[in-house]
């Protein structure tokens, strides 16, 4: 059983909106498994009990991988299992983490494997290493809350490393970075004075809040003697520690303070001696300038029973669920270290003495949650005047998110007249206390940071994503410009590049996952067009989890027979990826079927708004009656309808896309681009300015219907490469002009014999002669694919004379402007890369080439009345 594809889907994709790892396998002969299978499987793996049976080793491997997951800690639940042929299966398995669902995959293989061959391998090793790359990309605590609570609100969250828990809230101009509880409006200067707690203290002095008394020890006698002038009992902690780290309280005489300054040395090398404040330790969670939560933190103890020793005790609790190391659980392990064993000591214990029943002992001085501690909450009990001094706190401090620590006897009560402090001013605060606390009413402290970062928003930009067979990059560099033109900075990626502002950023063809990624995680990018091709969509699925509109242009066969799509009603499936993922408006071309059944997919709450080119189309006007948005052509003019009030946009003449109103599908095109930015929300006349300033030549939609004069031929270069595109070409070459139609064509070698065979025979139908070359064989011989679209040629009545297979490019241009004559109209199509017009534009007269209809793209175009 052998992988042969595997793919990490990384966003919505065609089989489900959660991210999905699609693996090919080969299983060889046979898919039967044997009577004993199943048992030798539920031996490697008893948490498949109760599942379905498994009816083959692919359906095995399935829920194997779903198991395993939940082993590992990142539990998943869909995933689903599909023949490709005889030997060949397709697996589906959701993942919350890619590294672990490929880990867990590979090791899901391996079990059937052997369940297949009898063998009862030991898995321990591999179950471990699986755990490990769970934890080790497992996000810490406060940082999965802040997350979660984004998610919650509908704001996109991007994981910026792996190793590290650095986000990204929001897409583009609108998002905010998180790492952990620090934002990326946290203050540098901010943070560094929290984290030196002498100066912090000073400046919370300065303004009239209450702190502790204290001074900055470089050596234990400098400690020793500052604790005498501040009289005992004090508190020694390093001046820039964190997590509790280095801390000893309640210092009563100079051999506690020397041992406890060696011990804060450890964690920083200057000190902090200050006075002892009696009371307990509350921690408050300030952001957005408001109190976000409150705790009552305890130190870490057990509780004994007259049985067991101290460190049964602790050995008991650690193996509380909720406690792990550091901060991936609830609460943190408990620790017998040297500063434990020291406590221990003075309350008369050691690790190996019984407790006896009900009796508490104490484990760590301080009370933070890194050191075992636990939290009860008590927000709703904070004494105002200790609720405004902590919110003045943190902004004396310049901190967004501050953890304020507070000692005192009773929270509720007024600080200044019980004799409580401020005693730290914390930057980047954990807030698993707020969200589990041991006891009391959990507070969403992640959801107050979320609320603090943006308010009501939810992080977008405004997305347009453009799928279909043919017109992508045109439609989507329409709509690009009438945003550019708005005020906007706009992204836009096509198989041309990612363009921001009007700059490229990136060559090749960026119609997929990566190139989307690109501009949602630029800080300067307002709105962001996407082609988005089918190919990306199989790779890796959509780069968002949602658009606001969506747009679906047409569906014709392409690229069939290649990454498991065989038909055109499969194809469809793969563009509806992008029309499901609209959260505003879908576009949909009512003149194709395909895209009309889309609509019944759509949630309801989505707006569908049609186009079509013909006026009369029953599904446009049924659309219409019952009150819904509209682009449609008609008196060669484009019109925009709402409900009852149609209005006139613009003459199809006045764009310069439309080669004067002869290039229909590029009509086609701009009625799409009007009804994607009706959708959102652009004005009528910004539509109209857009479409009749776009210009669609080799400079700003390069391989697009470009148009050049030469030797009185009108050449056109255009990126045809498939029926439905080449049948577009022939009816603009027709329509352009009165002579005669040369079509200089090919396709790359990696499509059905049955799709060359149907261009050959749509060429024949709309182009008066056919010059066939090969850029782009694909593991075809040589002449192979020229021959078999010139066989589709035959098949249509072409006379032979007329048909000619000339494999290099350049010779089939020589060949083909050869046979022009003047007046006639040479469509070049450039199927599969720009480099074949390179390739040929020494061949064109650079003086002659210049691109026709020139004067047509400085005509006056002015909106209809």
């Amino acid at each position: 059983m052998n992988i042969i594809e595997q793919r990490v889907l990384r966003g919505p994709n065609r089989w489900s909106r959660l991210t999905c790892l699609q693996t090919v396998i080969d299983t060889g002969d046979s898919c039967a498994i044997d009577p004993g299978f199943a048992d030798a499987l539920l031996a490697q793996l008893p948490g498949l009990a109760g599942r379905r049976s498994f009816t083959t080793p692919a359906h095995a491997a399935e829920q194997a991988a779903v198991e395993l997951q939940g082993v590992a800690g990142t539990p998943v639940s869909f995933s689903l299992t599909g023949q490709v042929d005889d030997t060949r299966w397709r697996i589906v398995v959701a993942y919350q983490r890619e590294q672990v669902g490929v880990e867990a995959m590979a090791l899901a293989l391996d079990m059937v494997r052997a369940a297949a061959r009898g063998e009862a391998p030991d898995w321990t090793e591999r179950l471990d290493a699986l755990r490990d790359v769970a934890e080790r990309g497992a996000m810490g605590t406060s940082t999965a809350a802040v997350v979660r609570a984004a998610q919650a609100r509908g704001i996109p969250t991007v994981r910026l490393t792996d190793e590290a828990n650095l986000f990204q809230l929001g897409w583009g101009s609108r998002q905010k970075r998180l790492q952990a509880t620090v934002t990326g409006a946290t203050s540098t200067i901010a943070v560094g004075i929290a984290s030196n707690k002498q100066l912090t203290k000073t400046l919370l002095d300065q303004g009239g809040i209450p702190v502790p008394k204290g001074g900055v020890a470089a050596s234990a006698d400098e400690a020793v003697a500052l604790a005498a002038r501040l009289r005992f009992p004090v508190t020694v902690k390093p001046l820039d520690g964190n997590q509790g780290k280095g801390v000893t309280t309640e210092c009563g005489d100079a051999d506690s303070v020397r041992v406890a300054f060696d011990f804060a040395r450890q964690y920083g090398r200057r000190v902090i001696v200050e006075r002892f404040i009696a009371g307990r330790d509350y921690r408050l969670l300030v952001t957005g300038g408001k109190l976000a939560a409150a705790s009552l933190r305890r130190p870490p103890a057990i509780s004994g029973d007259g049985a067991a020793t101290v460190q049964e005790l602790v050995d008991l609790e650690n193996r509380n669920p909720a406690r792990g190391e550091g901060h991936a659980n609830i609460l943190t392990r408990l620790r017998l270290d040297e500063l434990a064993l020291a406590l221990l000591a003075e309350q008369g214990y050691t690790p190996d003495s019984v407790v006896p029943a009900g009796v508490e002992v104490q484990l760590r001085g301080n009370a933070n949650l890194s050191t075992g501690g636990t939290a009860e909450d008590v927000t709703d009990l904070v004494h105002p005047s200790t609720r405004e001094m902590c919110i003045r706190a943190a902004r004396i401090i310049g901190l967004d998110v501050a953890g304020i620590d507070v000692i005192c006897g009773d929270i509720s009560l007024c600080l200044r007249e019980q004799r409580g402090a401020l005693i730290e001013v914390n930057a980047a605060p954990g807030i698993r206390m707020h969200e589990y606390p041991s006891r009391g009413l959990a507070r969403n402290a992640g959801e107050a940071i979320v609320q603090a970062m943006f308010g009501e928003g939810d992080g977008r930009i405004p997305v347009i994503a453009v799928t279909g067979t043919n017109g992508k990059t045109t439609t989507s560099l329409m709509i690009a410009h009438a945003a550019r033109l708005a005020g906007l900075c706009t992204g836009v990626t096509t198989t041309e590049g990612v363009f921001i502002d009007g700059h490229r950023i990136i060559e090749g063809d960026c119609a997929g996952y990566h190139s989307a990624r690109t501009l949602l995680t630029t800080p300067t990018v307002d709105l962001a067009v996407l082609e988005t091709a089918r190919g990306g969509i199989l790779k890796r699925g959509l780069a968002f989890d949602r658009c606001a509109v969506a747009v679906v242009l047409n569906v014709s066969a392409d690229h069939l027979g290649l990454d498991g799509v065989d038909s055109v009603a499969e194809l469809a499936s793969v563009k509806a990826v992008v029309a499901n993922a609209a959260s505003r408006a879908v576009v949909l071309n009512a003149d194709d079927r395909l895209c009309v059944a889309m609509s019944a997919q759509v949630p309801t709450d989505v707006e569908r708004i049609f186009f079509s080119m013909e006026p009369e189309n029953p599904v446009l006007l049924r659309h219409l009656d019952n009150g819904g948005r509209a682009a449609y052509y008609q008196d060669n003019a484009l019109i925009l309808a709402d409900g009852s009030r149609r209005a006139g946009l613009l003459h199809a003449g006045r764009m310069p896309s439309s080669m004067q109103g002869h290039a229909r599908y590029n009509i086609a095109n701009a009625l799409a681009a009007a009804a994607a930015l009706m959708g959102a929300d652009f004005t009528h006349a910004q539509i109209a300015l857009a479409l009749s300033t776009f210009v669609s030549d080799r400079d700003n939609n390069p391989l697009r219907s470009n148009i050049y004069s030469a030797q009185g031929v009108t050449i056109v270069v255009d990126y045809a490469h498939n029926p439905a595109a080449y049948a577009a070409m022939a009816s603009m070459a027709q329509s352009l002009s009165g002579g005669r139609r040369i079509a200089l064509l090919t396709c790359p070698g990696d499509r059905r014999e049955a799709d060359l065979l149907d261009i050959g025979q749509t060429c024949a139908e709309g182009f008066d002669e056919l010059f066939v070359y090969e850029a782009d064989p694909r593991g075809r011989a040589s002449g192979e694919t020229a021959q078999t679209i010139l066989d589709g040629a035959r098949r249509a009545g072409k006379e032979e004379h007329l048909l000619h297979a000339i494999v290099p490019v350049s010779d089939a241009f020589t060949a083909a402007m050869a046979c022009c004559r003047p007046g006639d109209v040479l469509v070049f199509a450039c199927g599969s890369a720009a480099t074949a017009l390179r390739e040929t534009a020494r061949y064109v007269d650079p003086v002659q080439a210049a691109p026709a209809l020139a004067a047509s793209v400085h005509q006056a175009t002015v909106p209809l009345e």
